[in-house]
C-alpha cells in the first residue's frame, strides 16, 4: 500500500514493515494461582490466590483479569485512561463477554478482536497499524482466558471429571495488557517492527483434545513466509516464539519446516511449553488467548528490555473452533500472527 509520501509498507506476501517506531511502552500480568506456581510465577505482576477473583462465576472472574491487568499497564506507562486512543481487546468466550463486560468501565473506544489463542498478535497488530499510521499516540491491547470459562465455553463442566487424554493442553488463567505508543520514552520494553499477518490453514484435523496438532500447520505457514518476506534466516532471531503449540505441536511445527528446507529448532521456544514444568500435570502444555500474552508481558519483554535477546519472532497461534462448528462434525483450522519484536537497547 502506497502512503501519501510514496513509501512502501508491504513486504512480501503477508508481511507488513512497520515504518516508524511503535514502542511498547509498558505491559502487564494477572495470572491464576496454578500458573503462579510454574517457572514465571515470580515475574507476573498479580497471582490470584482464588481463581474466581472474588466473583460469583468464572466469566466474571476473567473480566476482573482483563480489568487489572489493564489498569496496571496503564499506571506503569505513567498515563491516564483517556490518554488511551483506541482499546482492541478480545477473548475466547461467545461474543467475547469477558472483554466487553470487563473493560466497559474505562470508557475507551474499542474494537472487540477474535483470533482464539492467536489474539495477543491479533490485538498488537491491529494497534501496531493504527499508531504507525498516525492514527493514535497511544493504544492498550488486552487478552485473557480461563481454564474454566474455557472448559465450560468448549468442552465439559468441571464438576463432569472427564479424563483429559496427553495430548491436551490446559488453559491459561491469566490476562496479559499492553500499551502501545509512538512517543518514545525513557523505560519501553521493546519495538514492534514488522508484521506478518496469518492466513487459515485447515489439514482436516477434528480432535480437539489435540490443539497444537490442529494449530502447527498455520504457525509453520506464517513463520516461513515471515522469513521469505523480509528475506532473513531463523539464525537473524534470537527466539522464534510460538503461543501455545505445547510438546505434541511443537515436534508437527518442526517436521512441517524441515520439509520446507528450514531447521528452526535451535532458535524456537513455545509459550505453551515454558509456562508449566513438568510437576504441574498440564500434559502436552499450556494454551488459551492468556497462555502467550502472560508470557510476553512476564517474560519476553523483560528479555529484549535487559537487551537479552535483541530480535524474536512472536507467533501467538489459534485454533478457530466453535461448540457449534465442532458439535456438527467440522475439522478445526488454524491461525498465527506474526510479530517482530527488537530491542530499544
Amino acid at each position: 500500500m502506497d502512503s501519501n509520501n510514496g513509501a512502501i509498507f508491504e513486504q512480501g506476501k503477508q508481511s507488513i514493515k512497520i515504518p516508524v517506531p511503535v514502542y511498547i511502552r509498558a505491559s502487564a500480568s494477572v495470572v491464576g494461582s496454578k500458573e503462579g506456581q510454574g517457572p514465571f510465577g515470580d515475574l507476573f505482576d498479580m497471582v490470584g490466590v482464588d481463581d474466581k477473583f472474588g466473583c460469583d462465576s468464572w466469566e466474571k472472574a476473567e473480566s476482573t483479569l482483563q480489568k487489572e491487568a489493564l489498569q496496571l499497564a496503564i499506571g506503569k506507562a505513567g498515563l491516564l485512561n483517556e490518554d488511551i486512543r483506541f482499546l482492541f481487546a478480545g477473548d475466547l468466550l461467545g461474543q467475547c463477554i469477558a472483554s466487553n463486560f470487563g473493560l466497559g468501565s474505562f470508557q475507551i473506544p474499542l474494537m472487540g478482536m477474535y483470533g482464539a489463542c492467536s489474539t495477543c498478535g491479533l490485538t498488537l497488530s491491529a494497534a501496531a497499524i493504527v499508531i504507525a499510521g498516525g492514527m493514535a499516540q497511544y493504544a492498550a491491547c488486552v487478552t485473557s482466558s480461563h481454564f474454566a470459562s474455557a472448559e465450560k465455553e468448549f468442552r465439559f463442566p468441571l464438576a463432569y471429571g472427564n479424563q483429559r487424554p496427553l495430548s491436551a493442553t490446559w488453559t491459561v488463567t491469566g490476562s496479559g495488557a499492553f500499551v502501545v505508543s509512538s512517543v518514545k520514552s525513557e523505560h519501553d520494553r521493546a519495538m514492534i517492527a514488522g508484521l506478518t499477518v496469518g492466513k487459515i490453514m485447515d489439514f482436516g484435523l477434528k480432535d480437539s483434545m489435540n490443539m497444537g496438532a490442529c494449530m502447527a500447520p498455520a504457525a509453520a505457514d506464517t513463520i516461513y513466509n515471515h522469513l521469505m518476506d523480509f528475506g532473513r534466516k531463523p539464525s537473524d532471531y534470537d527466539k522464534i516464539i510460538t503461543g501455545d503449540l505445547g510438546s505434541v505441536g511443537r515436534k508437527a511445527l518442526l517436521d512441517m519446516l524441515q520439509e520446507k528446507g528450514m531447521d528452526i529448532e535451535k532458535q524456537h521456544m513455545d509459550c505453551g511449553i515454558e509456562i508449566y514444568d513438568q510437576s504441574q500435570d498440564a500434559h502436552a502444555g499450556g494454551s488459551g488467548c492468556g497462555c502467550s500474552a502472560v508470557t510476553l508481558s512476564a517474560y519476553i519483554l523483560k528479555q529484549l528490555e535487559e537487551g537479552t535477546w535483541k530480535r524474536v519472532l512472536f507467533v501467538p497461534t489459534g485454533a478457530l473452533l466453535s461448540k457449534t462448528s465442532f458439535n456438527e462434525g467440522q475439522s478445526i483450522p488454524g491461525i498465527a500472527h506474526g510479530v517482530e519484536l527488537v530491542s530499544c537497547k
